[in-house]
């Protein structure tokens, strides 16, 4: 009788590499992000604004070619504001890294609670590690929250690359256990 294999060796192979590719790309960025993180800020949100400014007057044109829809000046009106809100961003991104590092506190403290509740339905692949991953970012946006707005600049940076970093090497080590369910095994 003849043994045949029910998954391809090759099957599920790319996808592993994938993994393993996102996560050195994530570890790489986090890595670059630390290296200077208050520039790290300073770039983000006038990054954000140069793409807030541009959805916004994407808006505004899309409100007037497409008038006949109705809702004419919801559209425009939402247009006008992400237009004004790009263009402060833009103006002093200095400033609006400080209003953007409370934003981005709050978003932290949902994400980390979202990965940690990942963890637990992925804990056969390193969850332990997702959910470290988690408890940072809840830990990091509550001290950005307390110190708020001293934290300032860097503290965004500097959150954003640890946690780019960590995250990094959880999809990395997630992605190898992955790659080891396709080895053939020795008959």
């Amino acid at each position: 009788m003849t043994h045949i294999e029910t998954v391809p060796r090759h099957a599920g192979t790319w996808g592993t590499w994938q993994s393993i590719l996102l996560g050195l790309v994530l570890a790489l960025a986090g890595l670059v992000v630390l290296r200077n993180a208050t520039a790290a800020t300073v770039a983000s949100t006038f990054i954000f604004g140069v793409v807030l400014l541009a959805t916004g007057m994407l808006e505004v044109v899309e409100a007037f070619l497409t008038s006949h829809w109705g809702g004419f000046l919801w559209r425009l009106l939402v247009g006008v504001l992400y237009s004004i809100g790009g263009g402060v961003l833009i103006a002093d991104p200095l400033a609006a890294s400080v209003m953007m590092t409370l934003v981005f506190a709050a978003a932290l403290v949902a994400s980390g609670a979202m990965r940690g509740f990942l963890a637990l339905s992925h804990w056969g692949r390193f969850g332990w590690l997702l959910l470290a991953s988690g408890i940072v970012g809840i830990l990091a946006g509550l001290v950005i929250l307390l110190k708020w707005p001293l934290s300032g600049l860097w503290v965004f940076g500097l959150v954003v690359g640890i946690d780019l970093l960590l995250h990094g090497v959880w999809w990395m080590v997630s992605g190898w256990q992955e790659r080891e369910k396709f080895r053939p095994s020795p008959r």
